[in-house]
């Protein structure tokens, strides 16, 4: 059988309720319904956090952040930041150095942060081909942060505009990604586009095409270019014959921001990115191919980001590395709506970490907030004016809103769900201990900042 291509599109601070097929009133996403509707939407997937290094480092390696480290920066903030010393460990195997080994052509574009240091690029984690910004897009000098250089755009290893114009990002994206398809047409590809928007800064950037169009401001016309960009992707799959053996990804790294005011929106579900809330970690997902994926179909199992590369590899014909332990598993059978699919992560539970604090687990329907001393949130991270949090249960199938707290009622599920959390503490670790089986992340002693020459 013809070896699949895989498109993998991941939107930056994207809410859960913040697409038409997810509910949204306000924004018009008339091509990434008609993706929901061609394939099949997940409405239990969740991102490893609610933030952007780590989500991104689980997404690429198949493994939660502390398995590999990557769950804060290297200057202890909650994400890697210019010139950061650390970076994804080049021994990791990402799901575009697994497909590269057995002939896939590979690049990624757009956002990458997973390090700005030469041996952290894309080009040195299995993707022939970058153009992008190695970090977030508000990530510039300012009275903050006057040391930090212009925002580099690069391409392969080599900064060609510094700053680009940050309205123009998802065209230039999407431009580009449109170029790799048509070159790489007689091979078969790996295209992560990983979209800047709607983005980290209070107020989104979009094209002038799109600027002042939408219901729902700067917001809303980033979140519409968006949706114009699926198109076009959709477009040239069609133009060049490739639909029918493409499987087609679109996901978000973590929830909509709570900016004051309101923009995105994560409803119905409870909190905001940046969090482990259901609101900062539940995504969007949407899955299309045709003949393999049932069209209109949906499910509501349990699934994370770290289930892609285990999938992708053994669609490819390879498998996830055996030489390390992978924490997400194949969910093709998910996808192909098969009656006795199961999620691989109901009996050993889901984790939800902020930084390095173990906050919840879930297992089938329930959600468990853990009793913690000290609950660490949002950016801030320090423990000085943390609060404590109780332990609430919530069955988050049926109750999808956490409205009612049901730990009193079930006190064998909060056994069993505390249970499954100790298992995680042993492994992976918690605040002030270390996990018996996480891997080193990548350091190098003097870093540099990325700068046009």
């Amino acid at each position: 059988m013809e070896r699949p291509n895989f498109i993998l599109l991941n939107m930056d601070n994207l809410g859960y309720g913040d697409l038409g097929c997810y509910g949204s009133k306000l924004h018009r996403t008339p091509h990434i319904d008609q993706l929901c509707r061609d394939g099949m939407q997940l409405t239990s997937y969740y991102s490893v956090s609610g933030v952007c290094t780590p989500s991104r480092a689980g997404l690429l390696t198949g493994c939660y952040p502390r398995r590999n480290n990557m769950h804060v920066g290297g200057t202890n903030g909650p994400v890697l930041f210019p010139a950061d010393p650390k970076g994804l460990n080049p021994a990791e195997i990402t799901i575009a150095r697994l497909l590269q080994k057995h002939g896939y052509a590979t690049a990624c574009i757009g956002k990458w942060h997973l390090g700005d240091q030469e041996p952290f690029l894309p080009t040195r984690h299995g993707f022939e081909f970058f153009y992008g910004c190695p970090y977030s897009e508000d990530m510039w000098p300012t009275p903050k942060h006057p040391d930090w250089p212009a925002l580099p755009l690069m391409r392969q290893e080599a900064v060609v505009e510094a700053p680009p114009d940050r309205n123009l990002l998802t065209r230039r994206y999407t431009e580009e990604s449109i170029a790799f398809l048509r070159s790489q047409r007689q091979r078969p590809f790996f295209l992560y586009l990983a979209q800047a928007m709607p983005g980290s800064t209070a107020r989104p950037f979009a094209s002038p095409e799109f600027q002042g169009r939408s219901a729902n401001g700067p917001y809303g016309d980033a979140i519409e270019e968006l949706d114009w960009s699926v198109g076009q992707i959709m477009l040239t799959l069609d133009e060049l014959g490739l639909q029918e053996n493409t499987l087609v990804i679109f996901t978000s790294d973590n929830g909509a921001v709570g900016w004051n005011p309101r923009q995105g929106s994560n409803a119905p579900l409870r909190g905001w990115g940046y969090e482990t809330s259901e609101g900062g970690q539940r995504m969007p997902f949407l899955a299309r191919w045709p003949g393999v994926i049932p069209a209109g179909a949906s499910r509501d199992d349990l699934t994370s980001m770290i289930d892609i590369l285990p999938t992708l590899a053994k669609l490819a014909g390879t498998a996830a590395p055996n030489d390390r332990i992978i924490d997400g598993a194949d969910i093709m059978p998910i996808l192909r709506d098969e009656p006795d699919a199961v999620s691989p992560h109901d009996e050993g539970g889901f984790f939800y970490y902020y930084r390095e604090q173990l906050q919840a687990v879930r297992s089938g329907p329930w959600k468990l907030y853990l009793p913690l001393e000290q609950k660490m949130s949002r950016l801030n991270g320090s423990l000085q004016a943390a609060q404590p949090a109780q332990l609430e249960l919530y069955d988050v199938r049926h109750d999808i809103s956490e409205t009612t707290e049901v730990s009193a009622q079930h006190p064998g599920v909060v056994a069993r769900l505390l249970a499954l959390a100790e298992n995680a503490r042993a492994d992976l670790g918690d605040l002030g201990r270390e996990g018996a089986n996480q891997r080193p992340a990548g350091w190098v002693e003097h870093p540099r900042p990325q700068l046009k020459h």
